[in-house]
């Protein structure tokens, strides 16, 4: 099968940098599944999706604690809000980039999630349409992962 997709609005690097726009290359694993339970009804996955809650956000604060992890909003340190106004997230998996072991710097939330209407790049995530979203998550089995090629 072949998608459409969107990639960094800085290209692909092999040395991902927090903030530096760029989607890393190597082979991630699919992680938990996000939908917006509140807009959508779940995908069709062999991983069970769970719906977000408003209060679900992601820590991209270099030397917190729970840098590149899940947190419970409110929190102190810088972090993005997963239930965004847009529809981004309204489909989100978490990818095993940057997860054991987690290096402080070397990027926070690098997603698989919906693409911009008018496919423009992300700030460091894969994203696809919706439907296209929806046919790979119903075809893939909890060891799938995605690989991101240098060239």
């Amino acid at each position: 099968m072949h998608f459409r997709c969107s990639l960094g609005r800085s290209g692909r690097k092999c040395l991902k940098r927090e903030g530096d726009g760029a989607t890393p290359v190597g082979a991630w694993d699919f992680r938990r599944i996000f939908y917006r339970g509140d807009r959508m009804k779940p995908p069709r996955a062999s991983a069970g999706p769970r719906a977000l809650r408003p209060f679900d956000g992601w820590c991209e604060t270099v030397g917190d604690r729970n840098y590149n992890r899940l947190v419970r909003m409110p929190y102190a340190a810088s972090h993005e809000t997963m239930t965004r106004q847009d529809h981004l997230y309204d489909i989100v998996v978490e990818l095993s980039h940057n997860e054991r072991p987690r290096v402080q710097g070397h990027g926070s939330a690098v997603f698989f999630h919906l693409r911009d209407p008018d496919g423009g790049p992300t700030a460091g995530c894969i994203a696809v349409s919706e439907r296209d979203m929806r046919v790979i998550l119903a075809h893939c089995r909890r060891r799938n992962r995605i690989v991101i090629t240098a060239n």
